[in-house]
């Protein structure tokens, strides 16, 4: 018997849900230990948390983007992937700047943030995902 809409496939996926509460419970359990002594500086915990939210965001899209690669193993899944990935790695130079642990690294030839490099990066992953995903529809 044939499965209609991938019915036989959703029961090998993970919910959304629950994924995204194990997705933060980790990063909030790695990085607590961290968070606690920033905890008394009011104006520091705010910044703290915005990066904890975009590093838990992050690495949750970037996790179920590689499910759905696995799933499909599609190229225009990859580049996407492999963006939220940037994107995850950018959340974390952020965070550890932002917690004085790391400092911002600059590229010496052209004094330019490591963040931001990144950042091209995952924009120009993302820009080929689009592209390759509108060449497909086109028959090319």
């Amino acid at each position: 018997m044939q499965n209609r809409g991938g019915i036989g496939n959703r029961e090998k996926s993970v919910s959304k849900p629950i994924l995204l509460g194990l997705t933060t419970a980790i990063i909030i359990g790695v990085v607590a230990p961290l968070v606690i002594p920033h905890i008394s500086h009011p104006s520091m915990i705010y910044h703290i948390l915005l990066h904890l939210a975009g590093m838990t965001i992050a690495a949750f899209l970037g996790l179920v983007s590689y499910l759905a690669y696995k799933r499909v193993r599609g190229t225009r899944i990859l580049l996407m992937t492999i963006g939220f990935m940037a994107l995850s790695s950018v959340e974390i130079l952020y965070f550890l700047e932002a917690m004085d642990i790391f400092p911002t690294m600059h590229l010496p030839i052209a004094n330019i943030e490591l963040s931001h490099v990144i950042l091209l990066v995952m924009i120009t992953l993302f820009g080929l995902g689009v592209l390759k995903n509108s060449e497909a529809g086109r028959g090319s």
